[in-house]
């Protein structure tokens, strides 16, 4: 997906106070009010009360988000409905979205007043994402896709069960309501999907039957004869890819057992955040854990950081890590409100080495990233945010900082009320009939379920990987006592060849060094050494402490070859290797992630690398929702960049590139990039 600068609404006020769109030049509702026509056309058109009722889960797509009226209105029928669906999932699209000023400014009918104020106050930065709401402890979700509807239409992954379509005009905005919008509106309907909308244009309504829809007219309101309803009635349905399907979500019908329990193979952060992100849709788990604490190998150290990144064209890795970096603001901020755990989301500082302040400036110009993201900062903005001498540029991540990943991963465990069990060594997985047992060393079942989950660091068993992710082994430095009176300390993180954080429970934590394949345990004084130089980089210090003085720790972390994490179901060549009794099940496709065969019921998170606390916080939110058949909260390129089967997918079209090379006799390699290849 090719990302374009979110350009804020331009909204006037018309004499009786209805707000107009200067760009469009039209209403964003009806002069008779914007709670009368949701409540109209879209709660009643799509029937919701009657349709969610006793459901586990229900999910509205959106196209027009505007000022958030509909949303607002069907968040206050769930609210009074004492017969509502458990979760609420609402996705909705929006090019022009308004800042959060102008939401906030708008005027609104007295009911919605509180849920006004609650949406302003998890209002995100403008910037081309998928971003994640979560209201009423979970029981509302709201992702808000800012772009265009039809670059993001085909990158959404979800099973739709009512359609809003409130563009402005057709007239005005034809690009809303182009065929080819319903045809992919089609790809995401569940059966007996609903639509409803204010326009009766015949061009809509042609549209919609073309795609599969089922179209009548109704009454309409606010001065308007008609409006149109529809319901997915398709004479004949695409198969969903393997990565969509039913058996490789585990569960993904609307209805989920509620003693199906997952099991989550490791208590690190990925392990503990998936225990959490399951409960907060519904679905227990047990966790097993080797060691003898929770989060006491690679999440062990004593503070992590968690920011975004600003690459030049904006590729998967720069908005996968952006995504992720929002999942970990919003989890880390709730784990200190909930929890109290050492952690801040009071922003970072990332030192800027290979371009000046005025490349910075163009770059955040021409990708349109907005200051509540990232600004570029001189050297003596930077030194005053720092309460430390910086030497040069730096980028500003208002919404990064720092967390404690064991407290982090406590936090997340204690919120899933997950079954643990420390001590609890899994060597290998067996496949029988519709289940999968975990076994110990000697074989023994120790648990068995539909549902399993590695989140073991390398996600191998027995000794065996099917990634292409390595070992690497990191150590921190630590200053206490006198040796942290002898220097400036900063207020917030900072990061560069290296990074230190703001003092915590009485030392300054720094690093940090690494090496790959390297199992040495102990602190080494080369590495203190090494630290301590990044450390003068990073402080601006004359002379540095003596490196013998130094505490610290030894770490180890696993990356992938391609420094993206490994998330979702595990494809099922892999799953044979990892698993006795396992079958292997043919692929219609080998050449894109999605449509490589799965395994039915296994899933992965494993190589979260050096940003552990960000990709546990995403990962953990795509998972759950694979395994519960949810919305997922990413757009499909970028699934395809962290899935499993990538490395398949990839090694597949090597192998045809050499073929093809090898029947017409050239032993050049193709010219420009293999298609569809993960990367930034």
């Amino acid at each position: 997906m090719k990302t374009t600068p979110i350009v804020a609404a331009s909204i006037v006020s018309d004499g009786d106070g209805t707000p107009r769109s200067t760009r469009y030049d039209d209403i964003y509702h009806p002069r008779s009010g914007a709670l009368a026509q949701a409540r109209h056309v879209f709660l009643d058109g799509d029937a919701l009360a009657a349709r969610w009722r006793g459901r586990n889960r229900f999910v509205v797509l959106e196209t027009g988000f505007g000022l958030g009226n509909n949303f607002l209105a069907t968040w206050a029928a769930w609210r009074a409905d004492p017969r509502r669906c458990r979760q609420l999932h609402f996705v909705s699209i929006e090019e022009s979205p308004p800042s959060q000023a102008t939401l906030a400014s708008l005027e609104r009918e007295r009911v919605l007043a509180p849920l006004v104020d609650e949406l302003v106050g998890n209002w995100p930065p403008l910037t081309c994402n998928l971003h994640r709401i979560v209201l009423e402890s979970g029981g509302v979700e709201l992702l808000l896709a800012f772009g265009a509807v039809a670059a993001w239409l085909p990158q959404l992954v979800a099973e739709v069960d009512a359609f809003f379509l409130d563009g402005f005009a057709p007239a005005r905005n034809p690009e809303m309501w182009d065929a080819r919008l319903f045809k992919a509106m089609a790809r995401l309907a569940s059966p007996g999907a609903t639509v409803a909308t204010w326009s009766a244009a015949r061009t809509v309504r042609d549209g919609l039957r073309s795609a599969g829809f089922d179209v009548a007219k109704a009454p309409g309101s606010g001065g308007k004869r008609d409006i149109t309803r529809a319901r997915f009635a398709p004479e004949f349905t695409a198969r969903p890819s393997p990565r969509r399907s039913r058996p490789a979500m585990a569960r993904a019908a609307h209805e989920v057992a509620a003693a199906e329990r997952v099991i989550i193979v490791g208590a690190g952060l990925a392990g503990c955040a998936l225990a959490s992100a399951l409960a907060e849709r519904g679905m227990p788990s047990l966790v097993l854990e080797q060691s003898a604490t929770v989060a006491g190998e690679a999440s062990g150290n004593p503070a992590g950081l968690f920011h975004a990144v600003v690459h030049g064209d904006d590729g998967r890795h720069a908005r996968f890590h952006r995504s992720a970096a929002f999942a970990a603001a919003a989890a880390v901020g709730t784990a200190i409100e909930r929890n109290g755990i050492g952690a801040s989301v009071g922003g970072l500082l990332r030192l800027e080495t290979r371009l000046g302040l005025a490349q910075m400036m163009a770059l955040l110009d021409s990708q349109g990233l907005p200051a509540d993201f990232v600004e570029a900062l001189d050297a003596a903005a930077a030194s005053r945010l720092a309460g430390v001498r910086i030497t040069g540029p730096a980028w500003h991540y208002p919404r990064g900082g720092w967390a404690d990943p064991r407290a982090l991963a406590r936090s997340w465990l204690a919120d899933a009320s997950a079954e643990l069990r420390l001590g609890c060594a899994v060597a290998s997985l067996r496949r029988v009939d519709d289940a999968w047992q975990v076994c110990d060393v000697s074989g023994a079942t120790i648990a068995s379920g539909a549902t399993v989950a590695l989140c073991n660091g390398s996600g191998s068993l027995h000794g065996i990987s099917p990634w292409p992710i390595r070992r690497q082994r990191g150590q921190l430095g630590a200053l206490v006592a006198d040796d942290i009176a002898q220097v400036a300390l900063p207020r917030l993180p900072i990061a560069g060849a290296g990074y230190v954080l703001p003092p915590i429970d009485g030392a300054l934590w720094f690093g940090a060094s690494s090496a790959w394949n390297d199992d040495e345990p102990c602190l080494r004084r080369e590495d203190h050494e090494r630290n301590l130089d990044r450390l003068g980089e990073l402080l601006g210090l004359a002379a540095p402490p003596e490196a013998a003085r130094l505490e610290g720790r030894v770490g180890f972390r696993w990356t992938s070859d391609d420094r993206l994490p490994v998330i979702g179901a595990v494809p099922a060549d892999l799953a044979a290797v990892l698993a006795e009794g396992c079958p292997r099940t043919p692929s219609p496709r080998s050449d894109q992630p999605r449509f490589i065969a799965r395994a039915s019921g296994l899933f992965v998170i494993a190589g979260l690398g050096s940003r552990g606390i960000a990709s546990a916080a995403l990962g953990s939110q795509l998972l759950a929702a694979a395994i519960t058949g949810a919305p997922l909260p990413a757009e499909a390129d970028l699934l395809d960049a962290v899935d499993p089967a990538r490395f398949l997918s990839r090694d597949f079209r090597r192998g045809e590139a050499a073929r093809q090379r090898a029947s017409t006799g050239s032993g050049q390699p193709p010219v420009g990039p293999i298609a569809g290849s993960a990367g930034a």
